[in-house]
């Protein structure tokens, strides 16, 4: 997989300084072919890799239980840049930087940005390194340029699956978004959690497109859930257990608040959120999750019982308008 550095000269190095004998692979999906033969680079050091088979969404989906279960000295965590402010286990993060030229594609979306003057720039962590070189082309095509930077993710214009605080702090400077990067998941969370126009420059696919058009279908969506879900007399409110996604005050406070407007709740601890995992529970009329808010929004149409996410539960509650939720996004940062 050549569109991406997987930085092996520092993980042996990091294997040697901290002595592992026990390495835990850790890969997202789109990584995971690269497992064996990262197993075999790790081979070289004299410890002895495993690869986890698990699904891997993020940082806050750190496999630290199953590394502990296994004996393990050190996880190396691709993908990602570190979230947790600390681990249980020892943890090298491997980011992945992608090598692949965005020069082309970021030259290909200035006819679509023609209507906009002030862009904003947003990324995932393997494109941040380029936003600079983005940043001039665009101020050639005499665009003003803004990079949020708000200090709840590790870089500038990085945005994470559940945080989009780098581009909601500049929203009110910009006239739209120009987001780098591969997918449609993280353009989607930018337009949804602040209401501009998002342009996709994909340097994979070497494509350009709008995602307005697809946000705007999900809102739609969100407002059924939500109609619905005011209709129902029992919640269960989700609590994650994954590391990154455990928010059990967050929980207690909507539970709270839940009942307090005649509603019955219940609190649900769960690792993995499935439609099957839920179906188990045939009385609950609808679900607030207050774990990964993407669950909800990406995984809708195979729930059959509404699935909120925390600021949604919010208009439930009268704690906020659909108005201010879409202002402010759906996502609860």
């Amino acid at each position: 997989m050549k569109q991406y550095d997987f930085e092996e000269e520092r993980v042996k190095q990091e294997i040697i300084k901290l002595g592992a004998k026990r390495v835990l692979i850790q890969l997202p999906a789109g990584l995971k072919p690269e497992g064996p033969r990262l197993a075999k680079v790790i081979q070289k050091t004299g410890a002895l890799p495993i690869i986890s088979a698990d699904p891997c969404y993020g940082a806050c989906d750190l496999a630290t239980a199953e590394a502990e279960s296994l004996g393990v000295d050190l996880i190396i965590h691709h993908g990602h840049s570190r979230m947790l402010k600390y681990e249980r286990v020892p943890t090298v993060y491997v980011e992945a930087r992608a090598t692949v030229s965005v020069e082309t594609v970021v030259e290909k979306a200035l006819p679509l940005l023609k209507e906009f003057q002030r862009v904003g720039l947003a990324t995932i962590v393997q494109h941040v390194h380029t936003l600079d070189f983005v940043r001039e082309i665009l101020l050639r095509a005499g665009k003003t340029v803004v990079i949020g930077d708000a200090g709840r993710v590790n870089y500038p214009g990085q945005v994470i699956g559940c945080d989009y605080s780098n581009a909601k702090s500049i929203a009110s400077e910009i006239d739209a978004f120009l987001f780098i990067g591969g997918g449609r998941f993280h353009a989607l969370g930018v337009a949804l959690s602040t209401s501009k126009p998002t342009i996709v420059a994909d340097p994979y696919e070497k494509t350009v497109y709008s995602i307005d058009e697809e946000a705007r279908k999900i809102l739609k969506q969100r407002w059924a859930s939500i109609v619905e879900a005011k209709k129902a007399k029992i919640f269960a409110v989700l609590v994650g257990l994954k590391p990154g996604q455990k928010r059990l005050e967050k929980a207690l406070t909507i539970k709270q608040k839940l009942e307090k407007t005649g509603k019955t709740a219940f609190l649900f601890a769960i690792k993995e959120i499935t439609p099957e995992a839920l179906m188990a529970f045939p009385k609950v009329d609808a679900y607030v999750n207050t774990a990964c808010p993407r669950i909800a929004l990406d995984d809708a149409s195979k729930f059959q019982k509404p699935v909120l996410t925390l600021n949604e539960a919010r208009v439930i509650v009268n704690d906020m308008s659909w108005e201010e939720l879409c202002r402010e996004g759906l996502f609860e940062n």
